[in-house]
């Protein structure tokens, strides 16, 4: 990994050097567009409509215009801003973990100590973890100012940026103004069927269904050429056709899905056992 941007997380007195890194990355397959008929490839181009010319990525700048003026801001101007020079994680406050919505959270980045003396780095892990709290923090990257949740994750700080509070829509539908009524038997049943479903978490059992069948597509593709049938490479029968599809009560539904659900897992422990 590189690190993307270097400073210090700050609390009180206390400065603790950190490199932050991108804690994620994308794994979808590289797609690019192409024109239908001949498979050129399409390529977007940044042309000035003042000359004509096409303008290298380092000769742009932005520019404000409020519908009567225009402002150029430069890159200097940009990089000359308080906010921008400050190489700060400032903490804000400490406060209990469960006030931070999950709505809230956005990108997530590791900290790693970026001094020869790892023990102020230590010292704010260890604080977050006995004091179960998890720091807000305010911090500048990429031409903005971040809000961000800090916390401990496999004994390195994760660092989270938050969407601020006007970024989050308000749920208002409607439809849900006059609740439906919901009966005894069905909440029962309902339960009865999240009992059939609990397990813990393990995020490796999952995968991308969706980009597993792209390669799978993008391969035959690549073998047989575009002769290749999609449909019969995946399969005839469309998602929700066969037993099952039909519309039934909700009552029935859950019925039958705490049935199947109990057969499946029977089925799932035969296998173990054998």
């Amino acid at each position: 990994m590189r690190a993307i941007w270097k400073g210090a997380v700050t609390f009180g007195l206390v400065n603790v050097p950190v490199k932050l890194y991108s804690a994620t990355e994308d794994h979808d397959v590289p797609l690019h567009q192409v024109h239908d008929a001949d498979g050129g490839r399409i390529r977007y181009k940044r042309v000035c409509e003042v000359d004509g010319e096409v303008v290298p990525y380092e000769h742009i700048d932005r520019a404000y215009d409020d519908g009567e003026r225009t402002v150029v801001l430069t890159k200097q101007d940009l990089a000359d801003l308080p906010a921008e020079r400050d190489r700060e994680i400032s903490v804000v406050e400490f406060v209990p973990s469960e006030q931070i919505d999950p709505i809230m959270l956005d990108r997530t980045y590791y900290l790693e100590p970026d001094s020869k003396s790892t023990k102020a780095y230590v010292l704010l892990r260890r604080t977050l973890e006995e004091t179960d709290r998890t720091a807000v923090v305010k911090f500048a990257l990429r031409q903005r100012t971040r809000l961000a949740a800090l916390r401990v994750r496999d004994e390195v700080l994760v660092l989270q940026t938050l969407l601020w509070a006007d970024e989050i829509r308000e749920a208002a539908f409607p439809s849900l103004d006059e609740p439906a009524k919901v009966t005894d038997k069905e909440l029962t049943m309902s339960a009865q069927l999240v009992s059939s479903f609990e397990a813990d978490f393990t995020p490796e059992d999952y995968e991308d269904e969706y980009q597993v069948q792209l390669r799978k597509l993008v391969e035959a593709k690549l073998e047989a050429g575009e002769t290749v049938d999609t449909a019969a490479t995946f399969g005839e029968a469309a998602e929700g056709e066969g037993e099952g599809a039909e519309v039934v009560d909700l009552m029935e539904a859950l019925k039958r899905s705490v049935a199947d659900a109990k057969k499946s897992r029977g089925t799932s422990k035969s296998r173990k056992t054998g």
